[in-house]
C-alpha cells in the first residue's frame, strides 16, 4: 500500500491535484479501483502537506432493477471515517431496456459521471476523484487512436466549468496489477458489477491487445505514458 500511496502522492504533486482545504468527493463504483483509491486517499489524508477532506459517492445504476448491496462499503467508510452518500438511479433500465443501446458503455459512463458531478456539488465538494489508473490511460490512448482516429487521452486534472468542479485522477501512475494486489491484500469489499456488458467491452479487447504487444515491445505502457508527458498531451 505504501508504494501505491507514494505514486498517488507523486501524481498529486506533479499535477497539483490536491490543494489546501480541498473537499474531495471520491466516485465509488464498488470495483477494486475506486475502493483502492478511497483507501489510499484516506491514508494520504493523515500526512499530506495540504489538508483535505473526503466524501465517498456511489450512483447505483440498479442493473436489472436490483439495488446493489453496498453495506460492506458503508462499513469500510465508517472505518475510514469518510461520509458515504448513495444515490439509487434508473441508469440500468434507461440504457438496456428503454434505449436498448448496442454500445452502452460510453453513454452509461457519461450519464453516471453527470450524476456523480451533481452529487459532489450537492455535498459541498470542490473536486471529484476517479479511480482511473495507468493501464486505463494507455488503453484510452490506443482506443482513441484505432477506434476514433485521434491522438488523445483523458487528463490527470480537468475543470468542469458547467459544474464549477475539478475532476482529478490520482492513480494515473499506478499500474492495474498494483491496484488489484492492494485490493486483495486489504481484503476490500469489492462488489461484482451486474452490468450485462461487463467483460465484453472494447476496453477489455484493447487490454488483451496491449498485453500481447508488450511481449514484443517491452515497457510499452511506460513508453506511451512518457510520450504523452513529453508532448503534454491532454495536460499530461
Amino acid at each position: 500500500m505504501r508504494d501505491l500511496t507514494g505514486k498517488i502522492r507523486a501524481a498529486a504533486e506533479r499535477y497539483d491535484l490536491i490543494e489546501e482545504g480541498d473537499r474531495i468527493a471520491v466516485g465509488v463504483s464498488g470495483g477494486k479501483d475506486s475502493l483502492v483509491l478511497l483507501c489510499s486517499l484516506a491514508a494520504l489524508r493523515d500526512y499530506y502537506p495540504a489538508r483535505f477532506t473526503l466524501t465517498a459517492l456511489t450512483a447505483d445504476p440498479c442493473f436489472g432493477g436490483a439495488l446493489m448491496d453496498l453495506s460492506p462499503i458503508e462499513e469500510l467508510c465508517r472505518r475510514l471515517q469518510v461520509p458515504y452518500i448513495i444515490r439509487r438511479t434508473s441508469l440500468g433500465s434507461i440504457i438496456f431496456e428503454e434505449r436498448k443501446e448496442q454500445n452502452p458503455c460510453s453513454l452509461c459512463a457519461r450519464m453516471r459521471r453527470g450524476i456523480l458531478h451533481t452529487m459532489a456539488k450537492d455535498s459541498g465538494c470542490n473536486k471529484i476523484a476517479l479511480g482511473h489508473h495507468l493501464d486505463d490511460a494507455v488503453e484510452t490512448f490506443f482506443m482513441n487512436l484505432f477506434l476514433g482516429g485521434k491522438i488523445d487521452c483523458f487528463s490527470p486534472k480537468s475543470y468542469l466549468s458547467r459544474k464549477d468542479l475539478t475532476l482529478i485522477r490520482p492513480m494515473i501512475f499506478c499500474e492495474e496489477r498494483e491496484v488489484a494486489s492492494t485490493a486483495r491484500r486489504l481484503h476490500l469489499p469489492v462488489v461484482k458489477s451486474a452490468c450485462p456488458a461487463d467483460g465484453v467491452t472494447s476496453r477489455q479487447e484493447m487490454k488483451l491487445r496491449i498485453a500481447a504487444w508488450e511481449k514484443e515491445f517491452p515497457d510499452l505502457r511506460a513508453k506511451v505514458i512518457g510520450a504523452m508527458q513529453r508532448s503534454s498531451l491532454s495536460g499530461w
